[in-house]
C-alpha cells in the first residue's frame, strides 16, 4: 500500500472539490492511503510537493488545481510555471500526477473536473500510481 499526498490549490473551491472526489475515489479503489494538504494557488503546488518529498513520508503525489484564463498574461505564468515545476520534480524521479486544469473558462473546467465526465482528478491519481510502479520497476 502506497502513501500518497494530494496537494490541492483551493482557488476555485467547488471545482477542486470535484477534482478531489475523483482523486480520492481512484486512490481508495486502488487500496492506497492518502493525505491532503492545501495551498493557496497552483504556483505553490510544486513547492509544497518539494517540501513533502524531503520528509520521505510519501511514495507518490497528486497535484490538483484549476487555472482559468483571464484578461492578463497571469494565466500563462501560472499555467506554465506550475507545470514546469511539476515536470522538474518528475524528472528528479518523484512519482507525480498532474491534475492542474488549465482551461479557457469555467465550463471547460466543470467537464474536466467532474468524475462522471473527464475525471481529471482520478486520472492524475492513476498517473501518480503508474509512475510509482515505474519507479519501483526501474529503481
Amino acid at each position: 500500500m502506497a502513501r500518497v499526498l494530494i496537494v490541492e490549490a483551493r482557488f476555485y473551491a467547488e471545482l477542486n472539490d470535484m477534482l478531489l472526489d475523483g482523486a480520492r475515489t481512484a486512490l481508495q479503489e486502488a487500496g492506497h492511503d492518502y493525505e491532503i494538504v492545501t495551498v493557496p494557488g497552483a504556483l505553490e503546488i510544486p513547492g509544497a510537493v518539494a517540501l513533502a518529498v524531503e520528509t520521505g513520508e510519501y511514495d507518490a503525489f497528486v497535484a490538483l488545481g484549476v487555472v482559468i484564463r483571464g484578461e492578463t498574461y497571469h494565466f500563462e505564468i501560472v499555467a506554465g510555471e506550475s507545470a514546469r515545476g511539476l515536470m522538474a520534480l518528475a524528472l528528479d524521479g518523484v512519482p507525480i500526477g498532474n491534475g492542474i486544469l488549465t482551461v479557457e473558462n469555467e465550463e471547460q473546467a466543470l467537464v474536466r473536473a467532474d468524475r462522471e465526465q473527464k475525471d481529471k482528478g482520478g486520472e492524475a491519481a492513476k498517473a501518480a500510481l503508474a509512475m510509482l510502479a515505474l519507479k519501483s520497476r526501474f529503481g
